[in-house]
């Protein structure tokens, strides 16, 4: 199984502006210099965490997911990260996942922020993600759903959890902590990625992108504060050994989550 590179983009996301933040990200790829397996953008990477989707929704054939096949394409590489979606007048808070080939799939969140109003604008998702990509088995979910373990609980289903977000500052501790609990409970690599910056509700976020080892331990992550695209690698071989020297996950509870 070949190990897996990923690339982190933490922005400074231009208010409103779905424009100026793909321009932004098409730079910061390209001065990355890197190659990889896998782009991650943060939570709603065209707008910011923003409660209009009235104007600032998009259709699956939109802009944005366009600009995110072109994307792929061009680097040879899959795509994923958050957007506002409009779809039979509902809105949506959907991660994308875009392979080079422009095969597409997406999971849209399901615990929406509830102290942010997201309830009162969005519908919730009632699906979980996972999808296979290069041998590996990658489980896509949204900021809020950090708080909530049993929606993130492995079934022995996946190998990395990903966490697109826009995590504020103040709560960066909470951040920490909790990537590191999934990444230890799960038995998997766990990826947090952030944005920095102040939005238009004036809430600073610092960034804190993580990579997390399934030991729980810090991997890689990004400088807070800097806006950046940064490459990390994950290893199949070590998440392979730790799994069959400490066979936690065989010892798993069963249970149905209903709705």
């Amino acid at each position: 199984m070949n190990d897996l590179k990923v690339i982190l983009v933490q922005p400074d996301i231009v208010w409103k502006s779905p424009r100026e933040n793909l321009e932004k990200y098409t730079k910061l790829l390209k001065d990355s210099g890197q190659s990889a397996d896998l782009v991650l953008l943060p939570e709603m990477f065209q707008t910011g965490f923003c409660m209009e989707p009235e104007t600032l929704a998009e259709k699956m054939n939109g802009d944005t997911v366009r600009w995110m096949k072109r994307t792929a394409g061009s680097l040879n590489c899959a795509v994923a990260g958050s957007l506002i979606i409009r779809e039979n007048r509902r809105f949506f808070n959907r991660l994308v996942f875009i392979d080079p080939a422009e095969n597409f799939t997406w999971y849209d969140k399901r615990h929406l922020f509830r102290m942010g109003k997201e309830e009162v604008k969005f519908t919730a998702g009632l699906n979980r993600l996972v999808v296979p990509w290069n041998g590996w088995r990658i489980c896509f979910q949204i900021c809020y759903d950090l708080r909530f373990p049993a929606w993130s609980r492995n079934q022995d289903d996946y190998d990395i959890l990903v966490y697109v977000a826009n995590w504020p500052a103040a709560r960066s501790d909470v951040w920490n902590t909790l990537l590191k609990a999934r990444a230890i409970e799960n038995q998997c690599y766990v990826i947090g990625v952030n944005r920095i910056g102040t939005d238009g509700n004036g809430i600073l976020y610092s960034g804190n992108s993580l990579v997390i080892h399934p030991k729980g331990t810090i991997i890689g992550e990004i400088q807070d504060s800097i806006e950046t695209a940064k490459t990390f690698t994950l290893s199949w071989d070590e998440l392979r050994s730790f799994r069959e020297k400490f066979p936690v996950l065989r010892d798993r509870d069963e249970f149905e989550i209903k709705f």
